[in-house]
């Protein structure tokens, strides 16, 4: 340990040498300090900012790239347990139980349900960081089957509305978070990855529970249909919270506002948070109105039930690939890519699409390139972030983009009520979103390393 004297000049010095960050301070405690800085590399290194020199003094907190397991038993385990964790109704509801209400009306469902999953974030976020994730699990796992339970003994709409579009997303919302922070403290150069396969466990669920719901109502009817998916989500979160488990021990800090906001000043992070909003403003749009924009365009109800099954299965791969991927090429290059083609799959082919064949390319195709963005959104926080705030950052970028969520669906149901059905303006609508989310995600690469288009990030 330095004497005294020896902290005293070390502090004059640090105070009167430009360069002090260079010889007396440690190197920030975030991701980007296992990352080079790019703004004066040459060109031979600057092909991949992520093979730079990791620090020769690790920092704590398992921020040295050598202290993630990326893999092993209880590192997958994680994985399974959060691929546990994770827009079939809007037309079921609108031929049943609320079938003199507006889709503009229904809507708000789903758009609730959606809006409560991410909006909590920075709440179970900040708790998640002062003390993981086993009470958040417990809790949410309660309220999410509860919700649900309650939902299958709803008969108005105000009691669809708190049971499916807030005691259940509220559960799942609890569940997702620490779910996804625990994953990211385990891995580090196949993050990505990890982050697909427990994203495309909701792909999975959407193969299965459309299905099995839709054969459960014909059956049973709808009480025992929501109540078998109850039961069913049940069994997996018991699971869940056997396994899913964070590397690094909590460490409780005071609540504090400004935690919340600060990261918004940091010009990439604030970015992806603007890209991101824009993404979610017309993401889904195409599940919960696919099959009704199907049926409108002639597809018979038997054929159009299963576009979002097909949606959902090839979202699995659209989660897993693209993660693997960029782990290898980039997270950012490949959220770019992703991001432009689910934008052209919109404007390109669900617009003009008329028949049968086009809406089952649509739904295959997007399943695909909207697959990744749910997988990649929270690895692109994590590669700018600091491993030991990733619930807290996580959870404030997806508060700030559930607001899009929560007016996004709603504005497309009365897009289609303005026209009479017709569904051109929510399509134009969902592209034009789309696109531009794409244009700032671009725009978050270059404030990351600038105008290089070769470069890994």
């Amino acid at each position: 340990m330095a004497s005294s004297s020896n902290s005293v000049s070390s502090t004059i010095n640090e105070k009167s040498s430009p360069d002090r960050h260079l010889t007396n301070k440690e190197p920030p405690e975030t991701e980007a300090n296992v990352l080079p800085d790019t703004s004066d590399a040459s060109p031979d290194n600057a092909s991949d900012i992520e093979k730079g020199h990791a620090p020769t003094k690790p920092s704590f907190a398992g921020i040295d790239p050598s202290s993630f397991p990326d893999g092993g038993l209880q590192a997958w385990l994680v994985v399974s347990g959060a691929f546990c964790c994770i827009g079939i109704f809007q037309a079921y509801y609108q031929t049943h139980q609320l079938k003199e209400y507006s889709p503009s009306t229904i809507a708000w469902i789903p758009s609730l349900t959606t809006f409560f999953m991410f909006a909590g974030g920075p709440i179970w976020g900040k708790l998640y960081d002062n003390y993981g994730p086993r009470y958040l699990l417990l809790v949410g796992t309660l309220f999410h089957v509860f919700g649900l339970m309650m939902a299958s003994l709803a008969h108005e709409y105000y009691q669809f509305l708190l049971a499916q579009g807030v005691c259940s997303p509220i559960g799942a919302s609890m569940i997702f978070y620490p779910a996804m922070s625990s994953t990211g403290t385990w891995f580090f150069k196949r993050r990505a990855l990890a982050f697909g396969i427990m994203a495309s466990g909701s792909s999975l669920g959407g193969v299965i529970l459309p299905i099995m719901v839709d054969h459960v109502i014909a059956q049973s009817g709808f009480p025992w249909a929501m109540r078998g998916v109850a039961f069913l989500l049940l069994g997996l979160m018991v699971y869940a919270n056997l396994t899913v488990r964070s590397r690094l021990s909590p460490s409780p800090k005071p609540w504090s506002l400004i935690e919340f906001v600060r990261p918004l000043q940091e010009l990439p992070y604030s970015l992806v948070v603007l890209a991101s909003f824009f993404s979610f403003f017309g993401m889904f749009l195409p599940f919960n109105f696919v099959i009704l924009s199907a049926q409108h365009d002639g597809m018979s109800t038997n054929l159009a039930f299963y576009l979002i099954p097909i949606l959902n299965a090839v979202s699995i791969f659209g989660r897993t690939l693209p993660g693997y991927i960029a782990d290898k090429l980039g997270r950012f290059n490949t959220m770019v890519v992703t991001s432009f083609l689910s934008t052209i799959l919109v404007l390109a082919l669900w617009l003009p699409a008329r028949g049968n064949v086009p809406y089952i390319l649509f739904s295959a195709f997007y399943g695909f390139s909207s697959g990744a963005f749910v997988s990649l959104a929270p690895a692109l926080v994590a590669q700018i972030s600091d491993i030991r705030q990733i619930g807290i950052r996580t959870g404030s970028m997806f508060a700030i983009v559930s607001i899009a969520a929560l007016v996004g669906t709603p504005i497309g149901g009365a897009l289609v009520s303005d026209e009479d059905g017709n569904y051109l303006h929510l399509q134009i609508f969902c592209g034009i979103m789309m696109l531009a989310g794409s244009f700032v995600f671009v725009a978050s690469r270059l404030a990351l390393v600038g105008a290089k288009p070769l470069v890994k990030v």
